[in-house]
């Protein structure tokens, strides 16, 4: 009988051996900031919307809107699928000027 109870004793310690614990020192506040350090935040451009593209106007609008990257595509350009929350993504007509400023 004794013997029983020792092997479910051992059975619990080794399982509970498996088992993990989260040692880091992670808080709300940086799991809150974290999630919102990669977007693009292409609503702060939107006053864009209209205006021809230039190199100077590019790197105003990725300042502004704290993009890690912007991606200009005209009608004809090919693009990838992959979507990047920190990549801001502007949309332009024939004559370069910006129809849409999206995250992806």
């Amino acid at each position: 009988m004794q013997l029983k109870h020792l092997a479910g004793l051992a059975l619990i310690v080794s399982l509970s051996a498996c088992s993990s614990v989260d040692n880091s020192s992670s808080s709300a506040e940086t799991a809150t900031t974290d999630r919102f350090k990669d977007k693009c935040n292409a609503d702060v451009v939107q006053d864009m919307l209209g205006k021809r593209v230039t190199p100077e106007l590019r790197k105003q609008i990725k300042e502004k809107s704290g993009a890690k990257s912007v991606r200009v595509l005209g009608p004809a350009d090919p693009m990838t699928m992959d979507y990047k929350s920190s990549r801001l993504n502007i949309d332009t007509d024939e004559a370069d000027v910006i129809d849409r400023i999206t995250c992806g």
